[in-house]
């Protein structure tokens, strides 16, 4: 995973607008997703997503840079944790069950853990936040032969205080009768406008996995 923009002010009122991943330098990382589900009836699917996310950022600023009610001097080498774990329990019904084609919705229930923290020149701020977030959940199918398939899958919400986007684009390919491999691109992308927090960014996966059917 690599970062596209991560933009931070915290608080939102007296804080410095910075980024993670163009002022400080983001490392690409790599990334672990654990999501075990059940079906039945061919059309009801619950599943359960965890997917814990770290990112780490170095550099520096050429201002002050004031977060969390502490002000890092200009030109201060700044080392910063950006932590965004999520855990997803969500239902789904296949309202479309075709030969070659399977398209669902449903709902999630979000649970993020999230910090985000900034040390350097002897000093260290941290913010912490843990949260509840329902999003909708979609699924889409296509398998124009018994080998090969395209999965559109993922989460969404919107509201005036944020949004969050986390939607996968993929390619299988069926290995045997249970197993099937996954290549593809995620984009994870949201944040929120409130008083106490500003934050919105972008993070671009490359993805390959095991899809194991019972």
């Amino acid at each position: 995973m690599f970062s596209g923009y991560n933009n931070v002010r915290i608080p939102r009122s007296t804080g410095t607008l910075f980024s993670l991943s163009r002022e400080l330098k983001t490392e690409p990382g790599m990334f672990i997703r654990g999501k075990p589900g059940i079906s039945w009836g061919d059309r009801h699917v619950v599943t359960l997503l965890v997917a814990p996310l770290r990112l780490k950022a170095q550099g520096q600023v050429n201002r002050p840079v004031t977060y969390e009610g502490t002000t890092f001097p200009a030109l201060t080498p700044l080392s910063a944790t950006y932590r965004f774990d999520s855990y997803r329990l969500t239902y789904r019904y296949d309202f479309m069950r075709r030969p070659a084609l399977r398209a669902g919705l449903g709902i999630t229930a979000k649970i993020r853990d999230a910090a985000i923290g900034v040390e350097g020149g002897g000093q260290s701020a941290e913010k912490k936040n843990t949260g509840f977030v329902p999003l909708v959940s979609f699924r889409t199918e296509w398998t124009p032969t018994e080998k090969f398939g395209v999965l559109l899958d993922g989460d969404a919400a919107w509201a005036p205080q944020g949004r969050a986007e986390d939607v996968l684009l993929a390619l299988r390919y069926r290995v045997g009768p249970k197993v099937n491999l996954k290549v593809g691109y995620r984009i994870l992308e949201g944040g929120a406008d409130v008083e106490e927090v500003y934050n919105f960014t972008l993070i671009h996966y490359l993805v390959a996995g095991v899809v194991l059917n019972p």
